[in-house]
């Protein structure tokens, strides 16, 4: 694991407020950011009152209601945040996913660098351990594209203990969370590695997966802007460059969304165009008809239906 060394303190500490929360039975499953606002807008959310008010849904708490160490240990992660009227908030989210706990940006993920987790992760998560259940054996060098928390790497390296896995991102900050939860999770086979997309990574690969955002965003975050006429971009980017660095044989998993216009997936045909002929078999599929609806309000998005999460599978013949 390669972490910062101006880091190293800081990252030690997050690292053991995982082992802490996760030693005492810490849960927390995340939502989306317009259920996360609707859960925290209820009267009595203002404040926290237990851990998961504060790890979870990142409200702001007394400083007493943390013991001392565990508020010097928040200090010493650099994550405290001062709020109106003496209280804290913590920049950090940790969300649960079977026994792996996992550190993310703090809701609302407004900044530029914020790091991604939500409901598309559990979705990623499950189109990863279903092919891995299939073939695990077939996976010696594997590469998470835009890692975010690591989730898709940490996956992977924990269940081909003998493969190598490469988690790269564009995000310091994903790159950081990458390695304290890959630490947290007991995975050695893992590297981390700053790169965008597979520009500065070498090497063939068995197995490609990535999550990567698939909106429009004013802002432009880059957990969140897939870039192109509606949010596209990107996901076409790494289905072009994942086709020419798959192994024979090897495989790409990408879990995406799609705006959906008069019923039409102008992101399905753009793929047709890029898989046509023999090198390639694929396979297609939307897993969820209507995911963030609310995204449909922005910009961008008037004659937009739906948005549909979809998830490619393609594999390099021969």
């Amino acid at each position: 694991m390669r972490l910062d060394p101006e880091q190293t303190e800081a990252d030690a500490a997050l690292l053991q407020l995982g082992r802490r929360l996760r030693a005492d039975g810490y849960r927390f499953t995340c939502v989306t950011p317009a259920t996360h606002a609707y859960n925290n807008g209820r009267p009595g959310a203002e404040q926290a009152h237990t851990l998961r008010d504060i790890f979870g849904w990142s409200r702001p708490f007394e400083p007493s209601l943390i013991s001392a160490d565990e508020l010097e240990q928040l200090r010493l992660a650099q994550v405290i945040v001062n709020e109106p009227g003496g209280l804290l908030s913590s920049s950090v989210r940790w969300s649960s996913l079977d026994d792996l706990l996992l550190v993310h940006s703090a809701y609302p993920t407004d900044t530029a660098d914020a790091v991604f987790f939500g409901p598309d992760s559990y979705r990623f998560a499950d189109v990863i351990h279903d092919h891995l259940q299939s073939r695990p054996s077939r996976v010696e060098h594997a590469v998470d594209i835009g890692c975010g928390s690591g989730l898709g790497a940490i996956l992977i390296a924990r269940a081909a203990q003998h493969a190598q896995v490469s988690a790269v991102d564009i995000n310091p900050l994903a790159l950081r969370y990458t390695a304290i939860n890959a630490a947290l999770a007991g995975v050695g086979n893992l590297s981390v590695e700053p790169s965008d997309l597979l520009d500065g990574i070498a090497g063939n690969f068995d197995l490609i997966v990535a999550n990567p955002p698939y909106m429009l965003d004013g802002g432009e975050r880059t957990y969140r802007h897939g870039g192109g006429a509606l949010g596209a971009q990107l996901s076409l980017r790494i289905v072009e460059q994942a086709r020419e660095r798959l192994s024979p044989g090897g495989t790409l998993l990408l879990y995406t969304g799609v705006a959906m216009v008069e019923g039409r997936d102008a992101l399905l045909e753009a793929i047709r165009l890029r898989l046509a002929g023999p090198r390639w078999s694929w396979v297609y599929r939307e897993i969820d008809p209507d995911v963030f609806g609310e995204q449909l309000r922005e910009p961008g998005y008037q004659q937009v239906e739906r948005i549909a999460a979809v998830v490619l599978t393609v594999t390099r013949n021969g």
